[in-house]
């Protein structure tokens, strides 16, 4: 499963949203590996690619949380 050791290495690297650029990058990476490992989960329903699939959605909303604020400020 090459699909689960990606998300688990996005979900090692540290994160430092310098510039706009890179929160929507993590956004959009986080969004593919979140959509890829559901139609998984929907196949099997494996509890360890639904915790999976939460912790990248908090990266997700962190990353689209400081996204929202430098756009609307």
């Amino acid at each position: 499963m090459d699909l689960i050791e990606r998300a688990l290495e996005f979900e090692k690297r540290k994160f430092v949203y310098k510039n706009t650029s890179d929160r929507i990058i993590v956004s959009k990476e986080a969004k593919e590996l979140i959509l890829s490992i559901n139609e998984i989960y929907k196949k099997n329903k494996d509890p360890e690619l639904m915790d999976i699939m939460k912790r990248l959605s908090a990266i997700k909303q962190k990353a689209e949380k400081r996204l929202n604020m430098r756009i609307t400020v």
